[in-house]
């Protein structure tokens, strides 16, 4: 890895370089056109390179290599724009190394838009892709096969169920099959949830009635892993909801945030599926939209960015964008907060948790600090504040999967921090975040004890 982001930038001479505003350069290199179409240039611009970025990006603390860093991805976007450069594999690969975490924005003193910046370009880069075959089928099985059809996704999860609890699963171990797959998916198999084909709807309804007279009406985003591996996280958040006093809708034909394809460069798809959200929400006359999983909610409540140069659904993106709401940012503002206590408060020794931040949901929906109240208030628990837990976990979408060696070198300093805290629970509000730490437990743990659970869970079950 630092062979490659440690290559010369070959500047080309001569280049025109416009400061104030888009240049006009016929470039010869076709991704370098797309580029300069797909490119927010004011953003780009607006990047002072003051370097406050550089010491809250995961990537560049782990290499201490400029290209790393939100700057200096942004100063090679540029580079390429103004004709200084040609976008080569070096460009491609540091515009995909990036976690997409988001730590930088809040930081930036400039207020750039990063995030938009690198899904942009990632966009950019798959209208001229150069993955190999296999990389290719599973890019459409996926992005095109899979997610955008919830029917799919519940034969997948049905599949998966069948693959758990058949035995298949463990005659697979036994005759080392998996060890034809690459180290970081047998170690990824083996902390899989229980799958199932039931999701939220078919266990609880579509309408969930309010416990007492209702506060608001709202609507549950239940995601695509969501439903399928952390079916119980969504019945258990619904439940809450009532617990606080929402009557709580969960449409049936919602699909996919886009999160996925949005960070993996597949924006007309994410866009997609981003109105038909728009559209199915919007026919349910709601308060507010639930999301319990802060990579999800990070792109629901930024409908109204990805949708802001289509004219017909510009207005309506903007309404739904302004209902999305983290679950426990409404149930600490708006619900009647039901009280909880540590199921095993009679052994009168305190319970030590510690949380996780979701990155999208601390730097994109700002909402950081409310899992962490509502922590706080469950009786005969200590919440231990874990040093960095601002810091990304590695998870990244599907980052840990695309670059495990990064995730891996990410998690295993993560996890010094973790073991730090002394914690029997820890804590996050994200699917992706909860698996990871869930490998991070297996892999580096100095306990045998350490539960991993989303924050909803924890407190579903410790209602009094």
């Amino acid at each position: 890895m630092a062979s490659q982001t440690n290559m010369p930038i070959n500047l080309k001479p001569n280049a025109q370089v416009s400061l104030d505003k888009k240049p006009k350069i016929d470039h010869a290199n076709p991704l370098a056109r797309t580029l300069l179409e797909k490119l927010d240039y004011d953003q780009l611009t607006n990047c002072m390179r003051c370097g406050f970025c550089l010491p809250a990006c995961p990537t560049f603390r782990e290499t201490g290599v400029e290209p790393e860093s939100p700057r200096g991805r942004i100063a090679l976007m540029k580079a390429v724009v103004d004709g200084l450069m040609e976008p080569d594999g070096m460009f491609r690969e540091q515009m995909n190394h990036c976690l997409g975490c988001r730590a930088c924005e809040p930081v930036c003193p400039a207020d750039v838009k990063y995030g938009h910046l690198i899904e942009q370009a990632r966009d950019a880069i798959e209208d001229h892709p150069n993955h190999s075959l296999p990389v290719k089928g599973m890019r459409k099985l996926f992005f095109k096969g899979i997610f955008p059809h919830r029917n799919r996704l519940k034969l997948l999860g049905g599949a998966m169920k069948f693959y758990q609890k058949s035995g298949l699963r463990r005659v697979a171990s036994g005759a080392g099959m998996m060890k034809l797959f690459p180290r970081h998916l047998q170690q990824m198999e083996s902390i899989l949830p229980d799958a199932g084909a039931l999701g939220v709807v078919e266990k609880l309804g579509t309408v969930y009635p309010a416990k007492g007279i209702p506060i608001a009406r709202v609507a549950l985003f239940r995601g695509c892993i969501m439903d399928v591996m952390f079916a119980e996280t969504n019945c258990n958040s619904v439940k809450l909801l009532s617990e606080a006093g929402f009557e709580v809708v969960i449409p049936p034909e919602q699909v996919c945030c886009g999160a996925l394809h949005a960070h993996s460069g597949e924006m007309d798809l994410a866009r997609a599926l981003a109105r038909t959200n728009v559209k199915v929400f919007k026919e349910m006359n709601v308060d507010y939209i639930v999301s319990n999983a802060g990579g999800c909610g990070a792109l629901l409540i930024e409908y109204d960015h990805l949708l802001h140069k289509d004219a017909v659904w510009k207005e309506q993106a903007s309404w739904f964008a302004s209902r999305v709401v983290d679950i426990s940012k409404l149930l600490l503002e708006h619900g009647r907060l039901p009280s909880f206590a540590e199921s095993s408060a009679s052994v009168h020794e305190p319970i030590v948790v510690t949380y996780q931040d979701s990155c999208h949901l601390r730097n994109v929906m700002r909402s950081g600090a409310a899992p962490r109240q509502l922590i706080r208030q469950v009786g005969n628990v200590i919440f231990e504040e874990m040093k960095e837990a601002d810091r990304c976990c590695g998870s990244a979408g599907i980052y840990n999967v695309t670059q495990p060696e990064m995730a891996g070198q990410i998690l295993e300093h993560k996890m010094e921090n973790v073991n730090a805290t002394g914690a029997r629970y820890l804590l996050t509000s994200n699917p992706g975040c909860l698996l990871q730490m869930k490998l991070g437990i297996e892999k580096h743990s100095n306990t045998d004890k350490m539960e991993v659970q989303h924050v909803v869970d924890f407190l579903y079950e410790r209602l009094v």
